[in-house]
């Protein structure tokens, strides 16, 4: 197994970051620091990472949460911050957000300790769509929506076309759905600021075809054998 295909399968991180800790000669193999990403791991072999042994994972969890507002996308933060996992029990603590969701924003979170789906789910070439909720301030035009689906500069980048229909308007906000692919931080909410709107309550409420349903916020269960292949198929 190539070497940082070995260190997602651990649980640790995506594919991504294990080729950082390889180049950045943080692995070693059998005592020996390795910094090639063809280096293949055999079956015998003892690998550590910045000082510490890692196996393979005998068992993944895959969960599906409902984070709330008020929580950070992250194992932990070093300013107190409640994170999503604290929201799990005991005994799944040890898995991942995929992902991110900013804290004043809610929604469909995957929580698991498969590197390697992680790294699928979130790399910005395999464009895994995602759909939102948001709410803006006031109303807004065909015209301005128009400017979100083609794509907004920001910071100096083109973000991706996406998909802006808008559902209603109660006589003070309008709310939106919005379909994209990429998935930069705090972006649903950078493409409004663009066009000079505010977002109030923004949700994510699928990811592909899984979707968020009728699950509480802050609640949690584990995804079915069939939403797993699922979603490694995306």
């Amino acid at each position: 197994m190539r070497i940082n295909k070995f260190i997602a399968s651990c649980g640790i991180c995506s594919r991504r970051k294990a080729e950082e800790f390889v180049r950045n000669g943080e692995v070693k193999v059998n005592g020996e620091v390795v910094t090639s990403l063809v280096f293949d791991v055999g079956e015998n072999d003892r690998v550590t990472l910045q000082g510490v042994e890692i196996q393979v994972l005998g068992k993944k969890d895959y969960v599906m949460l409902h984070k709330p507002k008020g929580y950070i996308t992250a194992m932990s933060d070093d300013k107190g911050r409640r994170t999503v996992v604290d929201l799990l029990p005991d005994n799944l603590k040890h898995l991942k957000p995929v992902g991110r969701l900013d804290y004043d924003s809610e929604g469909l979170l995957i929580m698991t300790n498969d590197g390697e789906l992680a790294f699928a789910l979130t790399h910005p070439s395999h464009e895994v769509p995602k759909k939102y909720v948001v709410r803006i301030e006031g109303q807004i035009k065909e015209s301005e929506l128009a400017v979100i689906r083609k794509g907004v500069v920001i910071d100096g980048e083109r973000l991706a076309s996406c998909k802006a229909v808008p559902i209603l308007f109660d006589g003070k906000d309008t709310k939106i759905e919005i379909i994209i692919k990429e998935g930069k931080n705090r972006q649903i909410r950078k493409m409004f600021e663009a066009i000079g709107k505010i977002v109030v309550f923004l949700k994510r409420v699928s990811i592909g075809d899984l979707e968020l349903g009728n699950l509480s916020r802050g609640g949690h269960r584990e995804l079915t054998v069939a939403e797993v292949e699922y979603l490694k198929t995306l």
